[in-house]
């Protein structure tokens, strides 16, 4: 029979943090053992180890965790086969190619802009920042020419005003296990709308964003954070 070990140290087998299977058990994707009747700490053994394991290697292969849900299920249903499951993989696999092109595309720009780029001079004189302000300009000429008539004073200061009150939300994050685990991360809160810029550190274990509060809030990001996997457990 194995031995039933302490949650810290079921963490240390799985290699995650204690809050990630704490996580993991408020999700319902692993069963919180019962607190021993004479009192003392909750027991987990190999079994719960290994499950959290599957777990967090699905998730660095991509898979949500609604996703790793349906495998779990589909891993204890003994009508379920092989089929089931590559199927599931097969979807993933064309999400992952969905997102491999949209980088090569975001490379291919970047590669033109780097190579204008003379390396040294003045910054009013760079090459990438003219090109950027071309594209800023063009985008905002095509908007004023198919959407609305331009703002008025009043609204345009009503918006530089919106745009002085940006806030910084700072997050503590369980669950990354690399480098790519915060750079999913910085992906995923910088397409939340009223982000402006998302930094993940993986050694910190930290997300600090800069979003206006107007268009988001501190609760929606730390959902979409948490949605993806990973765990947020301290603000600062």
């Amino acid at each position: 029979m194995a031995k039933a070990i302490t949650i810290s140290r079921a963490a240390e087998r799985a290699g995650v943090g204690v809050e990630t299977v704490r996580f993991y058990e408020r999700r319902g994707l692993v069963a919180q053992p019962p607190r021993p009747h004479g009192g003392g700490y909750r027991l987990y053994d190999d079994t719960i180890v290994k499950r959290i394991r599957f777990i967090r290697q699905a998730q660095e292969l991509g898979f949500s965790l609604r996703e790793i849900a349906d495998l779990l299920s589909l891993r204890a249903d003994p009508a379920a086969d092989c089929g089931d499951v590559r199927v599931q993989a097969v979807a993933k696999r064309e999400d992952v190619d969905r997102k491999i092109a949209q980088l090569q595309h975001m490379r291919a720009a970047l590669d033109v802009l780097i190579a204008s780029c003379p390396g040294c001079g003045a910054l009013r004189a760079c090459t990438i920042i003219d090109a950027l302000s071309a594209r800023t300009g063009a985008k905002a000429n095509r908007s004023e020419a198919d959407g609305p008539p331009p703002l008025g004073e009043g609204q345009r200061q009503s918006q530089a005003a919106r745009g002085l009150k940006m806030k910084t939300a700072i997050f503590k994050i369980d669950g990354m296990h690399c480098d790519g685990c915060a750079r999913t991360v910085a992906a995923l809160v910088s397409s939340e709308p009223g982000v402006r810029k998302a930094t993940v550190s993986f050694k910190a274990r930290e997300a600090r964003i800069l979003f206006d509060p107007n268009a988001a809030s501190e609760e929606r990001l730390a959902a979409t954070i948490q949605q993806a996997g990973y765990a947020v457990v301290g603000r600062l």
